[in-house]
Parts: C-alpha cells; structure tokens; sequence
C-alpha cells in the first residue's frame, strides 16, 4: 500500500511531505494506523548524516503510538483496535543468546531499526512520519489505557531509555539518585526515578528550568555551571544517569558518587571522554552505558507508567511544522518532546 509521509530527500535537506510504499501484511505482521509520532533527536543525527551516510530518502520516527487496522493470519497477540506502540527497532534474530535473554536491542546477528536500516527483505525501513507502518507481531507493544497516546509516544524511546538503567541499577526507596540533563531524556528520567521511590536530584547547567524539575518529580536540583555543587555534593549519590549529548567531565561526575555507585551514560557524545582510572578504583565506582531495552522490558515500562500516571510531556504539531520543530530542538526549545499527529500527515 501507498501511504503519505514526510522524509528527508538528502543529508541536511529540510524534510518535505511525500508517499511511500509498506508491504502487504504477512501472517505474522500487523498494520498500524499511526495516531502519534514523537520527534526525538537522534531523529535529526540521522537526516542531517551526523552519524554517516544514510538510505535517502529517510522517513525519520521511532516513538510511535496508533491503532491495529489488520493483523496476519498467525497474529495472536494483537487485534484490530488495539492501541499499540512501536519503538526503535523492529526486527531482530530472535535466536541469539542476546535475543532469548529478551534483549533484542543487542541482537548479534544484526537488529533491524525502525528507520534508515535494512529490513529482511532487503528493503529500507521507513519510520513513524506516515499514516501507516506494518511491524512484525513481536516488536508491537500494547498501549495500556490510562495514558494519553500523544504523551505515551515519546516512551517508546526516551520512557525506555531511562527506564532500563533506573532498574537494573536499583533506583527505588532509599537510594539517591541524580539525572544529568532536564530534557526529552532527562524529564522522563526525573518522572520515573520518583515514581520508583528514589530521592531525585536533577544536575542542569543553569537554574533555569528549577520549577519544572520540582513540578516532574525531583526533590533537589544543582546547576553544574557553579563549581560549589561538585563539593557539596561529593560522594552523595547512588546512581547518577547522564541524559546529555555533550562533552562531560566524567571525573568530576564520578566524584559525586557513593561507594558502589555507578554513573550511568544515555547520552551520545560527539567526542570520547577522558576517565582517571582513579575515579573508578577509589569508591569502587561503575562507569556504564545503557541503550533503550528489549521488548519485554519496553512492554514493563509501559505498563509501569500506566500504573503510575506517567506521560511524557509534549507539544503536539502538525506535520508541516516539522522543520521548525528541529530547529526549536537543536535550539533547546522545546518542554519536553514534540510530537506530530499523524492525521496532519
């Protein structure tokens, strides 16, 4: 089927209005109507080709949320009119160690992103700006009722993506836990590390958005821009999650940790950073990464979210703001995600 969309012709090309074609559904796929795609920023990385050459035209758009109009024959878990998500990836091996230990999103053998990549049919993927995508049955999630479609879009990469690290390094009553960075990431972080029970304390560069860290959740908030706040508040945390996408320094960071603390990195940084092996061996302090989760974790968060009213904070836009939308994110202008509505496309 032929579906309207919005993609970048070239790297660096404003993204213009188009169609494109989704394959007829498989017994295991499931056509999705798109209500709500999220823009995230690793969306601009891509059509801009910070991250090397990409598949032109490239329909950006993993943060998405619609409703099953057709399911394959050998679909069994959704049905029509389900409210359903899609993340960042949409196929993987399913049958490396990775795979069956749920974590899809390090498949070995190559997992299938949700747009710009190769799917196993050879074609290019094309992602959530469009009315419609067909996703195979086990990488669609259930939306459950309780959270508003347009803000449970953005969960599908910034919910996880905080989600998972705040878990597996046991953020929960008790422990002090810091989010570098108060945007699409970091708010969501804020949110979910309160929700868990933890003392949060969001670390910005300025005191600007000081309001609405206490309004998300978090009980303290430092701007890192004043050198008082790395004495003050040296060795006090347990579990310190780095949303930013800019050069850190990752020692000064790993100074604020508690004894067997870890501090966490989300962020994609353009450059390496410098780490003193000192900063590692004296507090037995952790140095790690994450990156999203598989998908029986993605469906978790989900269902922990709707639990705890969570949502995302967004602007909801029509399709053809989507240019100015990325100018307004590379500006910072954005509280905290935006997202486009489908109908507009």
């Amino acid at each position: 089927m032929h579906v309207n969309a919005w993609a970048a012709p070239a790297a660096g090309q404003p993204l213009a209005r188009t169609t494109i074609e989704r394959r007829a559904v498989g017994e295991h796929d499931v056509l999705i109507a798109i209500e709500y795609a999220g823009i995230c920023h690793s969306d601009i990385h891509t059509v801009n080709g910070d991250w090397g050459p990409q598949p032109y035209p490239v329909v950006p758009g993993h943060e998405i949320v619609g409703t099953v109009a057709e399911v394959g024959s050998a679909v069994t878990t959704h049905q029509v009119g389900d409210r359903v998500g899609v993340g960042c990836f949409v196929d993987s091996c399913r049958e490396c160690v990775n795979c069956l230990a749920g974590n899809e999103q390090f498949c070995l053998n190559g997992g299938v992103a949700t747009y710009a990549a190769t799917d196993r049919d050879g074609t290019t993927t094309q992602g959530g700006y469009s009315t419609h995508v067909v996703v195979r049955d086990h990488f669609v999630l259930s939306v459950p009722d309780g959270i508003d479609p347009a803000a449970a879009a953005p969960l599908l990469c910034a919910g996880i993506t905080t989600y998972s690290p705040l878990k597996r390094w046991g953020a929960g009553p008790g422990k002090q836990v810091a989010i570098v960075g108060l945007g699409g990431l970091g708010h969501m972080g804020v949110k979910i590390a309160h929700a868990m029970g933890a003392e949060v304390t969001v670390l910005s560069q300025s005191l600007k958005k000081q309001g609405d860290a206490e309004r998300l959740g978090a009980d303290r908030y430092f701007a890192t821009s004043d050198p008082a706040t790395f004495q003050q508040l040296a060795g006090r945390f347990d579990l310190i999650v780095n949303t930013v996408s800019a050069a850190l320094d990752a020692n000064a960071y790993l100074g604020l940790l508690a004894v067997d603390g870890a501090l966490v990195n989300v962020g994609a940084p353009p450059a390496p950073y410098s780490v003193d092996p000192m900063s590692l061996i004296y507090g037995r302090h952790t140095f790690a990464g994450s990156m999203i989760g598989g998908i029986a974790e993605t469906q978790e968060m989900l269902d922990f979210c709707a639990e705890h009213g969570l949502g995302a904070d967004v602007e909801v836009i029509s399709a053809d703001k989507v240019n100015q939308a990325y100018e307004r994110v590379l500006a910072s202008d954005v509280r905290y995600r935006f997202v486009i509505d489908a109908a507009t496309i």
